[in-house]
């Protein structure tokens, strides 16, 4: 359907009114491109193929078949291209641990059964019984479906709907509490590291981002959102911080609201994972922002040791929104420590590349398979 046949079946018949009777003209004002949207060069293509060791060892026939009694598991709500979840299959494989996923890209053919009335799962032939539950990137913006169509919609609305109540399900055991997880905003993080005693920068949220100088001086725009938006499933494009352009930015309206922050002249920008009461940082050298993503080859990354009085307000940050497995980005700024923000469903294998080790890794993997061994004995005992 094309865009101006969508917008008109979209909208509501007067009384006693037919299909016939309406006819409503395109829209051709021309719309300004968002201050974010200017210059992003990054795109990535998101492959749907399978690289999970359990799953290709279970569909090839490589297992033995139990005795038809449900299977403990770990169970993943994730997308294809998911490496750290890849990587946790093998290592949970290897403490013959079961894991098993749900892939957005891949779920449109899954055979899928859930009993409501039970804490069992269906998949495939498989019965299942998941002990622990972790949603990551499972972002229904990667269903392969127009959802335009009524099927997408259709197809979009039922996922969403299930994988939401999978995700909070109270019988079973979850990574990153979901309930308090979904809701963290930039905007609650801040005020809550704060409260934590973190140093922030100075920050507005606004539709007019040339008339705001929070801080007086040199400013970035952020998103208030995500940092990857997936107009197609399957390509992501990046969605970065940049410093305000006054002179390029006018006095024309965003469409939707950003963030406008203090630029701050760092000593050093941290990046700290806190894996249960474990924390790994890395100090992360770059020129830009946004070069993370389009000159990684340029970013350096070393591990250092976190300041005790920094990693006591990061644990305390990581138990007041109940978060498991999580990533922060700090500033060091004339020897103070200023929050930027936390990211739940954080990837750590590029740090780990670009610093040589596998210390994120390791400690994941230690969190998951006690995590589940504490939840197998705690089944036993009932």
């Amino acid at each position: 359907m094309a865009d101006a046949e969508w917008e008109q079946a979209a909208l509501p018949l007067p009384p006693d009114a037919t299909a016939d009777a309406v006819t409503v003209k395109p829209v051709s004002t021309p719309l300004a491109t968002p201050l974010l949207l200017q210059g992003q060069e990054y795109h990535y293509r998101a492959p749907n193929a399978c690289l999970d060791f359990q799953e290709r060892m279970y569909r090839a026939g490589l297992v033995e078949p139990g005795d038809g009694s449900p299977e403990p598991c770990v169970l993943v709500l994730a997308r294809a291209a998911d490496m750290e979840m890849n990587e946790l299959s093998l290592t949970l494989a290897e403490h013959d641990i079961r894991m098993v996923r749900i892939d957005a890209d891949r779920c449109l053919d899954l055979a899928l059964t859930v009993y409501p009335d039970t804490p069992l799962i269906e998949l495939d032939q498989w019965l299942l019984r998941p002990l622990l539950v972790w949603r990551r990137h499972f972002d229904l913006t990667a269903l392969p479906v127009d959802p335009r169509s009524l099927y997408g919609s259709y197809a979009l609305d039922q996922w969403a709907a299930v994988a939401d109540w999978l995700t909070v399900r109270p019988d079973w055991g979850h990574v990153n509490e979901p309930r308090s997880s979904a809701r963290l905003d930039r905007l609650t993080q801040l005020a809550d590291a704060q409260a934590e005693g973190f140093a922030v920068p100075r920050t507005v949220v606004t539709t007019r981002p040339a008339r705001n100088r929070p801080g007086g001086a040199r400013c970035i725009v952020k998103t208030a959102g995500r940092h990857l938006l997936e107009p197609r499933p399957g390509s992501l494009q990046g969605l970065f911080p940049r410093p305000l352009d006054t002179s390029r930015a006018g006095e024309l309206s965003e469409p939707a609201p950003v963030i406008v922050q203090q630029y701050l002249a760092a000593d050093a920008e941290l990046r700290v994972f806190v894996v249960g009461r474990e924390l790994i940082a890395y100090r992360v050298d770059k020129l830009d922002p946004a070069q993370l993503w389009q000159d990684p080859d340029a970013v350096a990354v070393t591990p250092v040791e976190a300041a005790p009085d920094v990693a006591d307000r990061l644990r305390a940050l990581a138990a007041r929104w109940r978060l498991d497995v999580a990533a922060f980005d700090l500033l060091e700024v004339e020897g103070e420590h200023v929050f930027l923000e936390v990211n739940v469903s954080c990837d750590w294998r590029w740090f780990e590349n670009r610093a040589g080790e596998t210390s994120v890794s390791d400690a994941v993997n230690r969190w998951i398979v006690g995590r589940f061994d504490e939840l197998r004995r705690a089944e036993r005992l009932r």
